[in-house]
């Protein structure tokens, strides 16, 4: 009788879940129905920055390298879900990143905690259950830029196309010995003013601050050297 081969979980890196074909495939269509209903960029420019973000994040408070990494595939992840429907669109993804990672051959121990961050980070339906998951939030509410706006025509514009087309620069800065999360956008308030920036962002605002008292820090945000926190 031939001896059997038990095979265990397999590291699954964000290189690998970058390079897979459902995964690039499945952001493409996520971000085509954003398109068609008028949304700003959900596509693969978007979910590199929030990766990107929650790994500096991470990083920055001194999470073990894997628990990073971890937080990086659920940035990259995070709003695959669209690829359904806006609507309840966390919880989606959520399913889809465990019957790919799953695929993978992760470990669930590791899928886990992805999965809490990617079905937690929209302000209607969740909040900061984990550090992975505050990280990913204040990178996702974050991303506001002008590259992000897909609508090609200017008088078109609604509210979200001008506000994130307004915003020049956007940042976020860690201090360690503050103990302060901060927010740097430049606005061109010929486009959008501040206000309007809050009048669509406020939600988002309050999220990012209970997402950065989860990390035992304050959110601030700093628009034009404005400072609020």
């Amino acid at each position: 009788m031939e001896p059997v081969t038990v095979v265990g979980p397999k590291l699954v890196t964000l290189k690998d879940v970058k390079a897979n074909h459902k995964v690039r495939k499945l952001i493409d269509g996520a971000n085509e129905v954003m398109k068609a209903m008028g949304y700003t960029e959900h596509g693969h420019r978007h979910v590199g920055v929030v990766s990107s973000i929650t790994r500096y994040i991470l990083e920055r408070l001194s999470v073990p390298p894997r628990e990073v990494e971890l937080g990086q595939i659920a940035g990259y992840m995070h709003d695959i879900g669209n690829v359904i429907s806006r609507l309840h669109h966390p919880m989606h993804g959520g399913a889809i990143a465990f019957t790919i990672l799953n695929e993978m051959g992760m470990d669930a121990a590791e899928i886990a905690p992805i999965l809490g961050a990617i079905g937690n980070h929209e302000e209607l339906t969740g909040g900061p259950v984990s550090a992975m998951s505050a990280a990913l939030i204040i990178a996702d509410k974050s991303d506001v830029h002008f590259s992000r706006v897909q609508n090609p025509i200017l008088e078109s514009f609604d509210i979200h196309d001008r506000v994130n087309y307004a915003v020049q620069k956007s940042r976020v800065e860690l201090r360690p010995e503050e103990r302060i999360i901060e927010l740097y956008l430049e606005i061109d308030t010929k486009q959008a003013t501040v206000m309007e920036y809050f009048e669509i962002f406020l939600s988002r605002m309050i999220m990012c601050r209970r997402s950065a008292e989860v990390l035992g820090y304050r959110f601030a945000l700093n628009a034009n050297g404005t400072y609020l926190e």
